[in-house]
């Protein structure tokens, strides 16, 4: 039986995002994860609505950032200021101390600006001026971008791909779920109606939950087994990383617990593998676009023996 708490959460986003209940589970998943997503899809599919609905869900401190070519690092981490009354640096925040970070259009900032969420994606933390600071948790960054507009943007490099726990796109949506949406909007606007339904604490005690779901010990083998399959394909220069294993692990115990199941089925893994592993390949040939790594992953998990087991053990 689903949470409580994971049930009104779902509830109640989907007041606001029509037709889109398994993108809405799996970025739950992403989050009780401690992880991060990444929204490639057109301009308009909800992004930013959903990313905002989960904030104002969990009553968690929101904040946005436009990217733009000319930003730089300290527009994203803060910078130290001399104040003249006091003769000293003080320290002014920037965006990324929030629980909930939108990084929208994030291909269009320099390499240099994407840089600056390396460290507090993976560690949560941010360094300025050789000095650390941690960073309130939860910490999610949902971070968006066009997949097919290129003019003045810049590639996401590999190292930051490997940071986003899931890539995943949201879809069109269907002419009845077009219709329950312009339904909805003469009624008034959903999301300003939407009230928090759970504290970040109560998340913060679900990923810790999560961790605890149990996986069996031939599942991990079958996802070390799936990233070696990628691996071995000819078409592939770089699989999967030992980070992308604990990524897919982490998220299937996740994704389990949202689904209300305190054990890990083969089932979580095959249907996790591609968000979770399809964005970290890369391929020979580097003109192959996202189609054909998420091939790539489905045929190695379609190579690989399914363990059979009783899995709640």
């Amino acid at each position: 039986m689903r949470d409580e708490k994971i049930q009104k959460l779902i509830n109640n986003v989907e007041k606001v995002i029509v037709g889109k209940g398994d993108k809405i589970k799996l970025v739950i998943t992403a989050l009780l994860s401690e992880g991060h997503v990444l929204l490639e899809d057109l301009p308009g599919t909800g992004k930013t609505m959903l990313a905002k609905s989960i904030a104002k869900s969990i009553g968690a401190d929101f904040k946005r950032i436009q990217f733009a070519p000319d930003m730089l690092p300290s527009d994203i981490t803060g910078l130290n200021i001399y104040n003249q009354k006091t003769a000293e640096f003080e320290f002014h925040p920037g965006p990324v101390f929030c629980n909930i970070l939108l990084a929208d259009e994030i291909n269009r900032a320099t390499p240099r600006t994407q840089a600056s969420l390396l460290e507090c994606m993976e560690e949560k933390q941010i360094t300025v001026d050789k000095k650390t600071t941690v960073l309130d948790r939860p910490f999610f960054v949902l971070a968006t971008q066009n997949p097919i507009e290129s003019a003045g943007t810049f590639a996401l490099p590999e190292a930051q791909m490997d940071r986003f726990i899931m890539r995943l796109s949201m879809g069109m949506l269907s002419t009845d779920e077009v219709r329950t949406l312009l339904q909805r909007k003469l009624q008034g606007e959903a999301y300003e109606e939407l009230e928090a339904v759970c504290t970040k604490e109560d998340i913060l005690d679900l990923a810790k939950k999560a961790k605890d779901v149990f996986i069996h010990k031939d599942l991990i083998t079958y996802i070390a087994d799936i990233c070696k399959a990628i691996a071995d394909d000819k078409g592939v220069m770089a699989g999967a990383s030992p980070r992308a294993a604990i990524a897919l692990m982490r998220a299937a115990q996740s994704f389990a617990l949202v689904e209300g199941r305190d054990y890990v089925t083969p089932e979580d893994i095959k249907y996790l593998a591609i968000p979770v592993l399809a964005h970290r390949i890369v391929l020979l040939d580097s003109f192959s676009g996202r189609e054909i790594c998420e091939e790539k992953v489905a045929s190695a998990v379609s190579l690989v023996h399914v363990p059979t087991e009783d899995w709640s053990k």
